[in-house]
């Protein structure tokens, strides 16, 4: 059954451009309150002007675990709740492995998976205390299945979704569900670092999902209170077959994944 996200204060990460933007957009429609945050304050204020209702803006680097930590206090504090956390921030870029550094390596995880790990950190306590509360990580369904040119990445959702499935069962009793949402390739800015030349993009242009259907998804979660939600669902369907079946289908993935 469908809860009613009216007047629930909802921090989201990454909330400046792409799916975070649009996910405060809808939450706010709904009579949520969304708390953006983000490092880029021009950019917060730019979508701030475009949300009607309730909100509030808290230029925040997922990377800065005193910041994280402050952030979080101050929107309890202002709102006396926080009752929702949108684990969106992230970024990939795609490289050999061969030719990948091990900054590549450790800056990716430190954004996408560690700073999943602060900002849940961050808000669980008043979630504890409240009795309630929901943490949703935008993971990926490439952090179910890897393909060549994106080991960074691949890891980082693969760490977040292990994350996401273990603190589920750790805080199952205290009111508070853990919940991802795994998305194929979205066309979002994403890509603008991702994917620069665009190769990517051209190769897969038939199967991006527009941001709006994330965004949706993002929200469904969040009302029907589900555990996971993977999308869209014939790639979802590809990968729960390819990971029934490795042995026999490492071929045919290489031919359909290795579009980079």
């Amino acid at each position: 059954m469908a809860i009613s996200l009216k007047d629930r204060v909802v921090l989201i990460t990454g909330a400046s451009s792409g799916i975070g933007a649009l996910t405060a957009k809808l939450l706010a429609d709904k009579g949520a309150v969304p708390v953006l945050t983000a490092r880029s304050e021009d950019k917060l204020r730019e979508l701030s002007e475009t949300i009607s209702g309730a909100h509030a803006v808290y230029p925040m680097d997922v990377t800065d675990s005193a910041q994280v930590d402050e952030t979080a206090a101050r929107v309890h504090e202002r709102f006396g709740r926080l009752d929702i956390l949108l684990n969106n921030a992230g970024y990939g870029e795609f490289i050999p492995f061969g030719e990948a550094t091990l900054e590549h390596f450790r800056d990716m995880m430190d954004v996408n998976y560690l700073g999943t790990v602060r900002c849940a950190k961050a808000v669980l306590p008043y979630m504890l205390r409240a009795g309630e509360g929901h943490i949703v990580n935008v993971a990926s369904l490439a952090g179910k299945i890897g393909t060549a040119k994106s080991s960074a990445y691949t890891a980082t959702k693969h760490a977040v979704i292990g994350l996401t499935e273990s603190l589920r069962q750790e805080l199952r009793g205290t009111g508070i569900l853990v919940s991802s949402v795994n998305p194929g390739p979205i066309d979002t800015p994403f890509f603008q670092r991702a994917d620069p030349d665009g190769t990517y993009q051209r190769n897969i242009g038939w199967f991006i999902m527009p941001p709006d259907k994330v965004a949706k998804a993002i929200v469904q979660v969040m009302e029907r209170r589900l555990p996971e939600k993977d999308l869209p669902w014939l790639a979802a369907a590809g990968v729960r077959i390819r990971r029934a079946f490795p042995r026999w289908t490492d071929a045919i993935a290489a031919r359909l994944l290795n579009k980079k």
